[in-house]
């Protein structure tokens, strides 16, 4: 077919903004009045990649799911192919003459960023116009943060764009159906079984609309328990990690609830969260090799053992240590713990295993359910204790335990080797004495570890090399380019 005889199309290729309503890429596409092809690419560089599970694949699967219901009213659907994507926009040419690609701006990990360095050449080369938007208020080729709080503040006062295409505008099935006859196409069939979070902008809404009407009367009493918390905190992170709701969308109806005194504490503390999770996505795309190396250089020559034994243990939940070990269960099992309980493990992981940060991040990525590489690295060396300009916090598990599982219960529900001890002793049970453990029947060793190292010994360890690297100069000097970078103008005014 000549070139002028092909039907002139947009194309709006879905990442992580799997969502219809406030998404500025379909917006732009409509607005131009041409046909536009909607596109979803399971790309082997990420299937592949290590930071990636199978629970963050079946949730995009039941994200796309619920979108193609959702485009049934307008007989189109989503064209869902496994490739890369210059090949399926190189394929789609030979029917369609692409003349505009639609997407956000992906705060992701490298090799997510080379693909889009790869694909802007291949658009050059093709003539196909790239129009990239700014995601959730986070944005490009900012030098400093001078004004970053007024630039965020501007985007999410802006209206929400509403999904309202005429149907003539849209792919219809058929015509997805024929180009799907061209490539391989995914499995999306997932385990309705599962105990993950159910991905899909129907579901991500239900969980925002429970949180505002009534869950999150208790989320600042319930923030930092890892039983209470699973029900008062939003659980919103995987929709917002994905796209199936935007932070706009979130953040209005949560600046509603205040406004209308619907659990105003609660709600302005949940809100200030919001710009924070945005804060830090923001320093990692300006300092995007957080991924691999520590922010602050001064920590770049720390060197630590690597211990394939106390990795295993940490990562199965058989540290020995109760809150520790039902932290690592329940976030396998689940893919969720609350932010305190993330900094914990962390903590333990990096302080008192004196293991490095960059495997707790591997590990770490593939049990989160919400995965956001721009939240991920920063607070995983923010808690290791390496970026210099952060408070050392090295979270002791069991006075933790004690402190926000007083009864045990979370720890009974993950370890059930421990449900038939008393409380006493749920938190430690290696301070039960030979009798007790005889008359318990239970032995520390064989129906649960010893603890794997000493937190006392460890935790001095670990405090007396990080506050001596403090005052070391390279830290000092990269405390002040960050801060000098990274400080927002109004500090009160965002916090």
């Amino acid at each position: 077919m000549n070139i002028q005889d092909k039907t002139e199309i947009n194309v709006v290729l879905f990442k992580r903004d799997l969502r219809l309503q406030d998404n500025e890429a379909i917006h732009n596409a409509l607005s131009s009045g041409r046909k536009t092809l909607f596109l979803f690419v399971f790309e082997d560089i990420l299937l592949n990649d290590p930071h990636y599970s199978e629970r963050h694949w079946d949730f995009i699967k039941e994200s796309l799911i619920d979108l193609n219901n959702s485009l049934v009213a307008f007989n189109s659907e989503i064209l869902i192919v496994r490739s890369n994507i210059n090949r399926t926009l190189q394929i789609i040419q030979e029917t369609y003459k692409i003349s505009h690609l639609y997407s956000h701006q992906e705060t992701g990990i490298k090799v997510t960023y080379d693909r889009d360095k790869n694909l802007k050449r291949f658009l050059l080369n093709n003539m196909i116009k790239w129009e990239e938007n700014v995601n959730n208020g986070v944005f490009r080729g900012l030098q400093d943060r001078s004004n970053w709080i007024e630039l965020w503040e501007e985007f999410m006062n802006k209206p929400l764009l509403p999904f309202r295409p005429k149907k003539e505008q849209l792919f219809t099935r058929e015509e997805v159906a024929h180009l799907a006859s061209f490539f391989q196409l995914p499995d999306l069939t997932t385990d309705h079984d599962s105990p993950f979070q159910k991905g899909g902008t129907t579901m991500g809404l239900k969980y925002m609309n429970t949180f505002f009407r009534d869950r999150g009367i208790n989320y600042n009493a319930h923030i930092s328990k890892p039983l209470l918390s699973r029900r008062s905190c939003s659980r919103l992170s995987p929709y917002l990690a994905w796209g199936n709701i935007s932070v706009r969308e979130v953040l209005k109806e949560t600046t509603r609830c205040i406004e209308q005194n619907i659990h105003k504490k609660q709600m302005e503390s949940f809100g200030s969260r919001l710009r924070w999770q945005a804060h830090f996505i923001q320093k990692f795309e300006m300092e995007d090799e957080m991924e691999f190396v520590s922010l602050n250089k001064g920590y770049r020559k720390l060197k630590k053992h690597v211990s394939e034994r106390y990795i295993e243990a940490w990562k199965n939940g058989t540290t020995g240590y109760p809150l520790v070990d039902a932290c690592m269960r329940c976030l396998k099992e689940t893919g969720y713990l609350n932010f305190r309980m993330r900094a914990l493990i962390v903590s333990f992981f990096t302080h008192n295993l004196w293991q490095p940060w960059q495997k707790a991040a591997m590990i770490l990525s593939q049990y989160f359910l919400d995965f956001e590489p721009g939240i991920h690295f920063p607070q995983i060396q923010m808690q290791a204790g390496e970026t210099g300009i952060n408070m050392l916090r090295m979270y002791n598990p069991t006075k933790n335990g004690i402190a926000h599982d007083s009864e045990g219960i979370f720890i009974k529900q993950w370890v059930p080797e421990l449900a038939e001890l008393d409380t006493a002793f749920v938190h430690e049970p290696s301070r039960m004495t030979p009798m007790e453990q005889q008359m318990a029947n239970f032995f520390v060793g064989k129906n649960y570890p010893k603890p794997i190292v000493d937190l006392q010994e460890t935790r001095k360890y670990a405090s007396d090399i990080l506050w001596n690297m403090k005052d070391e100069n390279t830290v000092i000097e990269e405390n002040f380019r960050i801060l000098k970078k990274h400080t927002l103008a109004n500090r009160k005014k965002s916090s």
